[in-house]
C-alpha cells in the first residue's frame, strides 16, 4: 500500500503542481488582504479536491455510460499526461497559466479568483481529472482506493499551504529553481505517461494474442 501511495502522490503532485501555482496565485491575488488570501486559497482548495473526488467515484460510471472503455481511457489520458509534461519540460505550461491569470487579472469584475482560475482549471484541470480516473480505475478493493483519495488530499493539503504562503514561497524559491522542478517534474511525469499508454495498449490487444 506503500508503493501505491507514493505513485499517487507522485502523479498528483506532478500534475497539480503546487510549487508552480503558487506564484500564479500570489500574481492574482496581490490586491488582496492577506486575510482575503488565506480564505481564497482554502476556498480553491476545497472546492478543486470536490471536483476531483467526484470523478474519482463516479468517473467510471460516466465512461460506462458513454460507452469508453477503461483501456481507451488509459491510452487517452496517457497521451494527455505526456503533452502536459512536454509542456512542463519546455516551460509552456507555465506560461499558458501566467497567460490565463494575466487575462483574469486584467477583467475588473472577477475579484474572486478561488472558483476560477484556481479551482479549475488550474488545480483540478483536464490533466488532474485524467489521473485520478486512471488511478482508481487501477484500484482493487476499497483498501487502495481510500489509499489513493489520502494521496489526494495530502497533495491538496501541500497546495493549500503553498497557496497561502506564496509570496514567502517565491522568494525562497525563485525563479530559476522552480523552472528547474518544474523540468524534473515533467521528465517523471512523461514516464508515468508512458506506463498509462502501455497499460492501456497491453489491456485492449493482451487478449488479441
Amino acid at each position: 500500500m506503500t508503493e501505491l501511495f507514493l505513485s499517487a502522490f507522485i502523479t498528483f503532485f506532478v500534475v497539480i503542481d503546487p510549487p508552480g501555482c503558487a506564484p500564479i496565485y500570489a500574481g492574482l491575488v496581490s490586491d488582496a488582504t492577506p486575510r482575503q488570501q488565506r480564505v481564497m486559497a482554502v476556498r480553491a482548495t476545497l472546492i478543486a479536491t470536490a471536483i476531483l473526488v467526484v470523478f474519482a467515484l463516479f468517473g467510471e460510471q460516466l465512461l460506462g455510460a458513454l460507452h469508453i472503455e477503461l483501456d481507451s481511457f488509459r491510452i487517452a489520458g496517457g497521451a494527455m499526461l505526456f503533452l502536459i509534461a512536454l509542456e512542463m519540460v519546455f516551460e509552456k505550461r507555465t506560461q499558458r497559466r501566467e497567460e490565463r491569470a494575466e487575462m483574469v487579472r486584467h477583467s475588473p469584475e472577477i475579484e474572486d479568483v478561488s472558483v476560477f482560475p484556481m479551482a479549475m482549471p488550474m488545480l483540478a484541470g483536464p490533466g488532474a481529472i485524467a489521473s485520478i480516473m486512471l488511478l482508481m480505475a487501477r484500484a482493487e478493493g476499497t483498501e487502495e482506493t481510500v489509499v489513493i483519495l489520502a494521496a489526494l488530499i495530502a497533495v491538496m493539503a501541500i497546495t493549500m499551504v503553498s497557496l497561502m504562503a506564496a509570496a514567502p514561497l517565491m522568494k525562497l524559491l525563485g525563479t530559476k529553481v522552480e523552472a528547474v522542478i518544474t523540468r524534473l517534474l515533467g521528465v517523471l511525469l512523461a514516464a508515468l505517461a508512458a506506463q498509462f499508454v502501455i497499460d492501456g495498449l497491453k489491456g485492449s490487444f493482451g487478449g488479441m494474442a
